[in-house]
Parts: C-alpha cells; structure tokens; sequence
C-alpha cells in the first residue's frame, strides 16, 4: 500500500516537496530530491525505516531499490545498504526515480464501470480478468492503465490513487484516491480496519457450522512460491465466514474481510477444506459452468476521506455468478 507525502508526524525529517511529480519519464521531468536530517530520536535506525518517515506514499522496497542503486547520499556519500545504521544529525538527501515498471506505465482506453465519483475519489466494479496493477506479464490492460486514460490527473498520485487490490480473476468493488489526500486517508482507513468489505463465495463443499471465523496467519507457501499459505511466520489474518445455502456439493458464502492479505479469503476457505469453485491454485475446480475463482466483492464501505460522510455500495453478482448462486440460494444475490 501507498501513503502520503506528507512527512510521518514526529519524524524530525521534513518533507521536500508537497507531493510526488507524475512523471513517468525520467528524461522529460526533472527528478525530485528529497532532503533532510537525520533526528536524535532517529539515531541508530536502518536506513531504510528512516527513508520510509521521510517518503510514506513510496512502498519500502522502491525505496530499498533506491538505496541499492545509489540514488541515496547518506552525510553527502552515497548509502551502503538498506540495513546501514545511521547517526543523529547526518544529512539525507533522496532522488526519486522512477521504478521500471511506472516507465512502462501508460493510458489506455480500456472500459471500466464506475459506480460513484466526485473529485477525492471514485468507486469501480472491477471487471473479472482485468489486472489491477502493472506487474511482470502484465504491463498493459490493467485497471492502472485505465485510470490513466480516464483522468490524467491521476498519474501524479502513487499508483494512479488505487489503494488496494483484487486478484484479477476476482470481480467487484474498489475505492480509488483522486487526490494526494484522499490516497493518504484512505490507506490509513484500509490500514485501521476501517473500510468494510463483503464478498460472495462458491465454494466446493459445506461448512461444519452457519457462522465460523477463520484466524490464521498467512504467507508465502515455503512449497510453492506462487502460492499463499497459512503458516504460523505469516501476516495476522482474519475472515469472517457465513453460510448463506448449501446444495450439497457446492456452498454459497458471505464473507467479511478484517484484514487484506494476498488471497486471503482463497488461503483461509482452502484451509477448512473450502476450496473456491474454479480456484484452481488453492484446490478447486470448474463446477456449475464457473471457470475462474467463484469470488466477487460485493460490498463496500467507508467514510468519505475528505467529507467525513459515511458511503456505503454494492455490487450484484455478474452473471457468470448470479445464475449459480440462484441455483444454490434459491434467489439472487
């Protein structure tokens, strides 16, 4: 996740410019260099933990990327590593280059539902096989590249403004930041737990309870590098889980995020033997005409970062869903 650019209260390092240029070609725009000093209170930590205070809307391991590549002075010589301790009163400056992969970040007129909209944000229904963010193997086509072609504005925000994510095979609703502020807002929001989200599931087989709650850790599958995994080294992760019908083989459920790990709901239904209909990564397999993971982020809600107005969506199953669901439930979703 992303944050602002305004410096971490307490920090003692101020913050260079107001916001980050959206450039996404280092030849054009000038680069910007973030400047400062090292505090007392700051004397003795890594580098990098100093760097994020200094830099919050850049992700820890661009930042890291930065230091490795040399574009961090550390007392006016170039930093060492990520790990190097530093001292009180050393001077810190950072050039922000662009990582690869936001130089091959461009706009493209790609279709994207929109469901709400004003000028702090917007909230899309993400189509099932669209790609969130750029990444190895998917460098275009993404919700990121729609964004872009949507509003310009948005290239001068981390991320284009998106806050979080959904698998691609994963359909449904997302809030994305139109401004630097409402980015800050919301990812704190995200981060307290304070954005409340709703899925629906298919899932191979029935549950032993109505109501169960999964809390198990999850992480990198040490098997399987692809995969996630509940290990007990993991991330703190917890589901809520509800029982909506069962037709015997498959189940259609209600799930409640209370944390946003990878795959989390994909990790935790596997783990109790509950594998997503068309999940073929954690176990499942194409049933009742589903091809792609049976999941669908049905309901959002939050306070709006800027207004404090409660907002509240939903989103009804697509139709690759609905007619299974009303198979299963008796009714749609």
């Amino acid at each position: 996740m992303v944050d602002a650019a305004d410096p971490t209260p307490g920090s003692g390092l101020p913050a260079g410019a107001d916001e980050v240029e959206g450039s996404t070609d280092a030849e054009v725009e000038p680069l910007e260099t973030r400047s400062g000093a090292v505090a007392s209170a700051q004397h003795g930590e890594r580098l990098d933990k100093v760097i994020v205070a200094l830099i919050p809307e850049l992700s820890r391991s661009h930042l890291q990327g930065l230091i490795e590549a040399g574009h961090v002075a550390l007392g006016g010589h170039p930093a060492r590593s990520s790990s190097q301790r530093v001292r009180a009163g050393q001077s810190l400056a950072v050039t922000l280059v662009p990582t690869a992969e936001s130089r091959a970040y461009r706009p493209e007129a790609l279709p994207i539902e929109v469901v709400y909209e004003d000028e702090f944000l917007l909230v899309v229904d993400k189509a099932a096989g669209m790609v969130v963010h750029p990444a190895a193997g998917n460098w275009s086509g993404t919700l990121l590249n729609a964004l872009l072609h949507r509003d310009p504005g948005s290239a001068a925000l981390p991320r284009a403004g998106i806050v979080h994510r959904l698998d691609k095979d994963t359909s449904g609703l997302m809030v994305v930041g139109r401004t630097l502020a409402a980015v800050t807002a919301l990812v704190r929001a995200i981060a307290a737990r304070e954005v409340q989200r709703r899925y629906l599931a298919i899932a191979h087989g029935k549950p032993s309870a109505k109501t169960f709650r999964v809390d198990a850790p999850i992480g990198r599958d040490p098997q399987m590098r692809t995969r996630m995994a509940v290990v007990a080294s993991g991330k703190p992760a917890r589901t809520d889980v509800e029982l909506i019908a069962c037709d015997g083989s498959e189940s259609a459920l209600r799930c409640t995020l209370h944390s946003g790990r990878t795959h989390q709901i994909r990790v935790h239904l596997a783990s109790k033997h509950l594998p997503l209909v068309g999940d073929r990564l954690y176990g499942g397999r194409p049933a009742l005409g589903i091809e792609r993971q049976a999941l669908h982020a049905a309901a959002l809600a939050f306070v709006h970062p800027i207004s404090g107005q409660p907002l509240s969506f939903a989103s009804a199953l697509p139709d690759d869903l609905a007619g299974p669901w009303e198979g299963i439930t008796g009714r749609r979703a």
